[in-house]
């Protein structure tokens, strides 16, 4: 059997850094519901004269930068699922298996609360507005919806959970690979950005739509590390755990 090996302790977690700002992010998105931002926002891609979206029809936001990279971000969530049951019986992998589990944990959690939501919440896309050229009336996140036959599932959204999935890469390398921990949180927070304003582009989702998904993204990978890869320090004068110098 495989001798188990004792992780180190991982580096401190600033509470109001990591939790606190999130926190406040979502209070300040709760406050602008009071606001007409979204759709200011939104009317900067349609295009009164077509109709519609600027990019409704987009061969490159629909196909490749919606279908095509969402393609690619599964592949990438599959190939941790195969590293996590690869290290189960692979020596050389065992040292990882926390991390490729947390990894698998974090973005199956961070994908998957998004259907539900939709459902439950039932928020309109903006293309399908009237003041979009659609037929359904608008409502606030938190208001009651207007009766219809075709219920919204356009909050949070989805394609920006996609980009914004891979925090989950930085709360994995944070205590191992400090310098590649902040590339992967700059890299899946650029994804997400983007992924989001591809789909503002084609009237999927309004701005706040997006922002709400990245918190609740951040807080599953923080809520998943925390879970199971952090490791408080050890008190003043005790002795540091062994660990296996030459992984």
């Amino acid at each position: 059997m495989p001798v188990a090996l004792n992780r180190p302790p991982s580096r401190p977690i600033n509470v109001w850094l990591y939790l606190g700002i999130p926190v406040l992010v979502a209070i300040v998105l709760l406050l602008l519901e009071l606001t007409s931002l979204d759709m200011d926002i939104a009317k900067l891609f349609y295009d009164p004269a077509a109709g519609q979206f600027i990019g409704r029809h987009s061969f490159f936001l629909e196909d490749i930068l919606h279908d095509r990279a969402k393609q690619v971000v599964i592949g990438l969530g599959l190939v941790a699922i195969v590293g996590f049951i690869a290290s189960l019986m692979l020596k050389k992998l065992n040292p990882w298996r926390r991390e490729l589990g947390c990894l698998v944990m974090a973005m199956a959690l961070s994908t998957s609360f998004v259907t539900p939501l939709k459902a439950v919440t039932a928020v309109q896309c903006p293309w399908s507005l009237q003041e979009f050229g659609g037929k359904e009336t608008y409502s606030e996140l938190l208001s009651p919806r207007p009766p219809t036959d075709k219920p919204g599932r356009c909050w949070p959204g989805g394609h920006a959970a996609t980009g914004f999935t891979l925090f989950a890469l930085f709360f994995v390398l944070r205590d191992r690979r400090p310098r590649m921990a902040r590339a992967a949180l700059w890299f899946a927070l650029g994804l997400g950005t983007v992924f989001s304003a591809g789909r503002m582009l084609q009237g999927a989702h309004f701005f706040s739509h997006n922002v709400w998904t990245a918190v609740f993204c951040w807080l599953i990978s923080l809520g998943c590390y925390y879970a199971v890869l952090y490791r408080k320090p050890a008190p003043a004068g005790a002795p540091a755990p062994a660990t296996a110098s030459n992984l």
